[in-house]
């Protein structure tokens, strides 16, 4: 159970219901963290409209899109995050190998060299809270201008996710095992 109670979906208020109402008609259910914001229908509602143009309408390939999303769960240790980007990751073909590296807390063998420019990028801008000159330059060159804005804006708004999932104990479904370990 959730630290806070989540609304209950026969009594939504009018506003609620909307949301509510736009989000199932987009993905077919409501996710964990757009459950735990629905208390503020207004917040809600503006942010899955972020995160559908950042996760599904941004100029990356949806493959570096997932590593993103996964190095920000595996950052934020949110096992919900995790949970749910795992299985896209994999469509998207993301390697096996590169997923459990991440998961267990190492820096994948990048065969790919956007992977790497990827991994770099997010991993710099989450452990120092900064991008090195070298590594944004190579970014930057590597995929242009709308792509730095873009993966910067994604990163930050799955923090934004792992925050509310962690902060209010959104659990994962039940009967699934923790995918992430425990930080050593």
């Amino acid at each position: 159970m959730p630290r806070i109670p989540l609304p209950p979906v026969e009594n939504l208020t009018p506003e609620q219901q909307r949301v509510y109402d736009a989000i199932i008609g987009r993905v077919g259910r409501l996710g964990g963290p757009f459950h735990l914001t629905l208390h503020c229908p207004e917040l809600t509602d503006k942010w899955q409209q972020i995160g559908e143009l950042l996760r599904y309408r941004n100029s990356l390939p949806p493959r570096l899109s997932e590593l993103a999303i996964l190095i920000t769960a595996r950052h934020w240790d949110c096992q919900y995050e995790w949970h749910a980007h795992q299985p896209p990751a994999i469509k998207a073909g993301l390697s096996a190998a590169v997923i459990d590296a991440i998961r267990i807390g190492q820096r994948p063998a990048c065969d790919d060299p956007d992977e790497a420019a990827i991994y770099d990028y997010c991993s710099e801008l989450h452990e120092k809270h900064f991008v090195s000159a070298a590594t944004y330059q190579h970014v930057l060159e590597r995929f242009g201008s709308v792509v730095v804005v873009e993966l910067t804006a994604l990163l930050g708004y799955y923090v934004m996710v792992a925050m509310a999932l962690n902060a209010h104990e959104y659990g994962l479904p039940a009967g699934v095992t923790p995918p992430l370990p425990a930080r050593t």
